[in-house]
């Protein structure tokens, strides 16, 4: 978004940036109930699966998510390197865990566990967040149920969160993962929001920006809904086009002919 839009609407920044702090994040009740639900998950020492498709906030549930585990009981690590061989992925695990790399693939295991085992002696409960697992390549899959068996599985000393699109479901339901898959006791699934849930998150992000009125007309609301199909990040895409473009005309109420301009000339650029 322009300096023009910022100064044309009196607004303090870019309301629809993604660099937005963990305090300000904006989640719809059904996304809420989904963190309220990881929570108890980790509390309970067990394991999860979250996938979604893309932009429709599932690295905001885990930003929501790392606000509502106190640091005293829980020591969360997000790796997002999703596309690592079996033994980079350790090393990269190490790295993240503050441990020295190891030459193979089994002296990384037995460090990372050794390590999961002195977190667990401090009442420390180690999560490990895994960002766009469906990308993870099928050894390391096979693999990670090891992680989660200690003392004959008997012992919960680590929780992993597997997050990624919706065919990682798929993946795990093969023969080759369903241990892994038996591990996992929540399994959710983060569903595109409603218009009303857009309508309050544009709302939500304009007045953190200092926005004090109504910068969308009410009618053109459903209309940006279902051009960005439930997905915030293309919202906050369509949104930011739209009040360039309502500065650049100055107007200052932003109205569905407006909204229908910019969506086709999207859709124009696209094709």
């Amino acid at each position: 978004m322009s300096a023009l839009s910022h100064t044309f609407f009196s607004l303090s920044h870019d309301p629809f940036t993604k660099e937005v702090s963990d305090t300000d994040l904006w989640l719809p009740p059904s996304k809420q109930g989904q963190v309220e639900q990881l929570v108890d998950t980790l509390q309970a020492r067990h394991s999860a699966l979250l996938v979604g498709e893309p932009g429709v906030g599932k690295t905001c549930v885990l930003r929501a998510l790392r606000q509502h585990l106190p640091t005293e009981r829980f020591r969360l690590t997000y790796c997002h390197n999703a596309t690592l061989g079996r033994r980079d992925f350790y090393r990269q695990l190490c790295l993240a865990l503050g441990l020295s790399p190891k030459a193979t693939a089994a002296a990384v295991f037995y460090s990372v566990t050794g390590h999961v085992q002195e977190l667990a002696s401090a009442r420390l409960h180690p999560v490990f967040l895994l960002d766009e697992a469906h990308l993870l390549h099928s050894d390391v899959l096979a693999h990670l149920h090891i992680l989660l068996n200690y003392e004959w599985d008997s012992r919960a000393l680590l929780s992993v969160v597997l997050v990624g699109l919706p065919e990682l479901e798929d993946r795990l339901a093969l023969s080759t993962h369903k241990s892994l898959l038996s591990r996992l006791h929540t399994r959710l699934r983060i569903e595109p929001v409603t218009p009303e849930d857009s309508a309050d998150y544009l709302r939500h992000r304009l007045k953190l920006a200092g926005g004090d009125r109504e910068l969308f007309a009410q009618d053109c609301l459903a209309l940006l809904h279902e051009a960005s199909q439930g997905a915030h990040r293309e919202l906050d895409r369509l949104a930011s086009l739209c009040l360039r473009e309502a500065a650049r005309r100055k107007r200052k109420l932003i109205d569905t002919g407006l909204v229908r301009v910019v969506v086709a000339r999207q859709a124009h650029s696209a094709g």
